[in-house]
């Protein structure tokens, strides 16, 4: 049994529907709190999306199969408990945490309830897995943005070190883009480690890069598409690009455009989880897999979608656009590695200018829902207010 935590969202769901598909026992878990907070900032997702009732209608009908699904708060451990007791998965993949940067900077009381939910959330977890199912694999999303932008090369968790004629391995340092979200993924990372180290726990701390794409296999009905989302506090860069193409506005990158990011297509995520959880951590084993496939500047992203929406008839401009963060916008060197899922068999299938093309044309089909909502595109978020 897999339980997948945030199986509403934009990659918890399809990642249920292929586990279902692959013949798992799944059992997903969501308070639907992401609908309620990108309505809270007045948007909606670009692709329509159904209640969880009808997406497991729809994946009956077309799978064969559904999944089991519980609706709850994770910050309340009698509820993660009960779960756990019930289902006793062998695997808990953990998405379930608020995962927006500009939503934890609105004010004190949005940097709390990030940071409140997101601790909170995964602790819960980690005790009750250590007191119910302490055979269990914790897979827990993590994020490239916790390691920032440092002038050396980014390793996978672990640095190997030399001082005053002593050496070690420590975790890598963290500079986290300066954001309160970003900040509770590494601190997330440190209670995994010290679980790891006190109470044996089976962890892989995923890092993933930035994800795009509109559709996995799947995805062979409306009623099973995911979320996309293409407001300035939950959509990324990419996304905000797509949805401005598709209004023939012009694309507006902040600030300079050099800040540089990984990217990895929706598809290829979800086989990266997957050989994740067929190949566990073992016992007290602390593992980090940074999960991309490509790296680009945000000036580089505008470039390849505008070249894939003059070819498809859209007529945009790039237009910089003021800086409402504090970041680098000229980052100079950029180099994560990212050999472990490789080593276990990872083979990327889509490309960035495959996947744009694609996600353009599913994107067209509600550019009514896009027009609706487009003064929501620029940023309304001031870091340095």
């Amino acid at each position: 049994m897999i339980a997948i935590l945030g199986a509403d969202g934009y990659v918890g769901f399809p990642l249920c529907m292929h586990l279902v598909n692959k013949g798992f026992d799944v059992v997903g878990v969501d308070r639907f709190l992401r609908r309620q907070w990108v309505a809270e900032v007045g948007s909606h997702s670009a692709v329509p999306i159904v209640s969880m009732k009808e997406r497991l209608k729809a994946m009956e009908r077309h799978i064969g199969k559904s999944m089991c699904f519980e609706y709850g708060n994770l910050t309340d451990y009698d509820f993660v408990h009960y779960v756990l007791d019930k289902y006793k998965p062998d695997t808990i993949v953990h998405l379930g945490e608020q995962a927006s940067a500009p939503f934890s900077m609105i004010d004190v009381k949005h940097a709390v309830l990030t940071q409140t939910n997101n601790l909170v959330g995964t602790l819960n977890i980690i005790y009750a897995i250590h007191n119910l199912i302490p055979h269990c694999h914790l897979v827990k999303l993590g994020s490239m943005g916790e390691y920032g932008t440092p002038n050396i090369d980014i390793p996978e968790g672990f640095l190997d070190i030399e001082y005053n004629g002593r050496k070690d391995t420590l975790p890598f340092p963290k500079h986290a883009f300066t954001d309160w979200y970003h900040w509770s993924k590494v601190y997330d990372s440190d209670n995994m480690i010290m679980a790891c180290e006190i109470w044996g726990l089976r962890a892989t701390d995923i890092m993933q890069g930035i994800v795009y794409g509109t559709r996995t296999v799947e995805m062979c009905d409306e009623s099973l598409n995911t979320r996309f989302d293409f407001d300035s506090v939950f959509g990324t860069a990419l996304n905000r690009f797509c949805a401005q193409s598709i209004l023939n506005h012009n694309l507006t990158p902040y600030g300079a455009g050099g800040q540089r990011r990984p990217f990895i297509a929706l598809a290829d995520s979800i086989q990266c989880f997957l050989l994740a959880i067929e190949n566990p951590a073992e016992k007290g084993d602390y593992r980090v897999f940074n999960q991309f496939d490509e790296v680009y500047s945000t000036i580089e992203l505008a470039r390849q979608v505008k070249a894939v929406a003059d070819k498809l008839g859209f007529h945009t401009e790039i237009e910089h656009y003021p800086n409402p963060r504090v970041e680098d916008e000229h980052v100079q060197y950029y180099n994560p590695l990212h050999e472990k899922l490789y080593q276990l068999g990872f083979h990327p299938a889509h490309t960035l200018q495959q996947e744009l093309e694609v996600m353009l044309k599913d994107l067209s089909k509600y550019r009514d829902r896009i027009m609706a909502k487009k003064d929501k595109v620029s940023p309304s978020i001031q870091w340095r207010s």
